[in-house]
């Protein structure tokens, strides 16, 4: 290892420590921190976001790196090391910390204000924060712009998928737009033709939710000697190395949308605890980007946990749960009941509890909204009407209230702005990484009927986990796949589940 490229190595496994600190602080935060700690809680985040912000933007990191890059033998991983280093490094000298730190203040303070406004329904009382918050981000995507010569929005999508930029998700949203709306229409009509699915009885008692959650866990290949499960007011997946701590949220109406969100937040816990050891510390272990990571999610939670395999292995699981006084043969218990319940199609508010036909609608929505509201076409104080009528356009029903509109999201109060498009673009992708896997192994499907992930694992971790950010993700998944992103195989995965084409 030469010197200069050991002192980079050096310098990121100290910043990598401050980040997975910052994790568990996000996380208690989120699950159970007291309310009277929210002051203190900002000012110590914001404090360990200013330290990193000032060790990586250090004077003679620019040396190091320029230095390092003209160094012999470096090999693959190193290399690509040193352009993710860079990158970050582009990133944070782009801003000064004075804004890192007041940024970092002002989503603590407005996700704070949201947790209570959401429960209210009240958008008016977190709008001055949300304004903070949207000025800061300007600010910092400005600046970020002028570093890598791109748009703002391009900027900010940068941070979340290095190298996506805006005209790619325009050509891609505009492909979606043109056959979702009247996709949606003809399967809910083929559904509205066949036997209707029984809703299953409740109530629901979180404690038994939580106890199935657990197990499906174990069945997809969690470790809990790595992670966690709590909850929380927004469905996440945090934490840091070897400690992912996940979270959810309970409906004792409906056990499914817990159900669902364990696993989706499950997907994303198996791709972080899959990725490199050699590397936990350094930027190429991390995960490539927030298109791959929603795929592995989505890859989990809509491509093979509602699938009908899955859905065999989990009627018997439920039932015992649930309904344990239940016949073996009660219809509302049956996988394929259950099947009709996880693939039904409706014209729904919430985005984490949309249907897969209709959720990439509710992904566009807040692309148009967020850049939009970055370009400043859009005033916050029309947010929630613009939401009304995007609603109305794209989904075809509109909230009845700010809690199921424009609250309903953490993102933007959190700063979030350039991360909703990687939840479709992710779609995408874990249609296409699933139909590679099974292609690759023919074993997969009958396993998870069985309700064992291991070999759908055993393909996943060497062709995405264990990848990291060794490559980009058109080349992570023209290597895994035989091409580049497609929406080709999302379009024919939605026409084969639920139109039979």
């Amino acid at each position: 290892m030469t010197p200069a490229y050991a002192a980079l190595e050096a310098r990121f496994r100290r910043l990598a420590a401050l980040e997975g600190a910052g994790g568990i602080l996000h996380w208690d935060r989120a699950t159970m921190m007291p309310p009277g700690g929210a002051e203190a809680r900002a000012e110590q985040l914001a404090t360990l976001q200013v330290i990193a912000h000032e060790i990586l933007t250090a004077p003679d990191t620019a040396d190091l790196l320029a230095r390092a890059a003209g160094e012999p033998g470096l090999d693959a991983w190193q290399q690509a090391n040193m352009r993710e280093m860079r990158r970050r490094w582009v990133h944070a000298t782009a801003v000064p910390s004075r804004l890192v730190e007041a940024l970092s203040k002002a989503t603590s303070a407005c996700e704070m204000t949201w947790r209570e406004a959401r429960k209210a329904s009240d958008y008016a009382c977190v709008k001055p924060q949300l304004q903070a918050v949207l000025d800061l981000v300007r600010e910092a995507a400005a600046a970020k712009a002028a570093a890598l010569g791109v748009t703002p929005y391009d900027a900010l999508l940068d941070q979340f998928d290095p190298d996506q930029r805006a005209a790619r998700i325009d050509a891609v949203f505009a492909r979606l737009e043109a056959f979702l709306p009247g996709f949606v229409g003809r399967v809910i009509e083929k559904q509205a033709r066949e036997e209707q699915p029984r809703v299953p009885a409740g109530p629901f008692p979180v404690k038994t939710q939580r106890k199935v959650g657990l197990a499906l866990m174990r069945a997809a290949g969690f470790d809990f000697e790595r992670g966690r499960l709590d909850v929380s007011a927004h469905p996440f997946c945090g934490g840091g190395p070897d400690d992912i701590r996940i979270t959810t949220r309970y409906d004792e109406a409906d056990f499914s949308r817990a159900l669902m969100g364990v696993l989706h937040e499950t997907g994303h816990a198996l791709y972080e605890l899959g990725l490199p050891r050699d590397w936990q510390t350094q930027p190429v272990g991390s995960a490539r980007g927030m298109t791959l990571h929603e795929s592995q999610s989505l890859l989990v939670e809509m491509q093979a946990c509602r699938s009908p395999q899955f859905l065999a292995y989990a009627a018997p699981v439920l039932r015992a749960a649930f309904a344990p006084t239940a016949p073996a043969d009660d219809p509302a218990w049956s996988a394929d009941n259950l099947a009709r319940l996880y693939t039904r199609v409706q014209r729904t508010l919430i985005r984490v509890d949309a249907d897969e036909a209709t959720y990439p609608l509710h992904v566009m929505l807040r692309y148009r909204l967020e850049t939009a509201m970055l370009a400043g076409d859009l005033a916050l104080s029309d947010l929630p009407g613009a939401w009304t009528e995007g609603m109305r356009k794209l989904v075809g029903v509109a909230p009845p209230d700010d809690a199921q509109g424009c609250l309903q999201d953490i993102h933007w109060y959190d700063g979030a702005f350039g991360y909703f498009p990687t939840y479709t673009l992710g779609a995408m992708a874990a249609a296409q990484l699933y139909d590679a896997a099974k292609r690759a192994d023919a074993r997969i499907e009958a396993a998870i009927a069985a309700g064992d992930f291991r070999p759908l694992l055993a393909w996943l971790r060497p062709n995405v986990h264990a990848k990291g950010s060794l490559l980009g993700t058109d080349a992570l998944l023209e290597r895994a796949t035989g091409r580049p992103l497609d929406a080709s195989i999302y379009l024919a995965h939605l026409e084969r589940r639920y139109l039979g084409a």
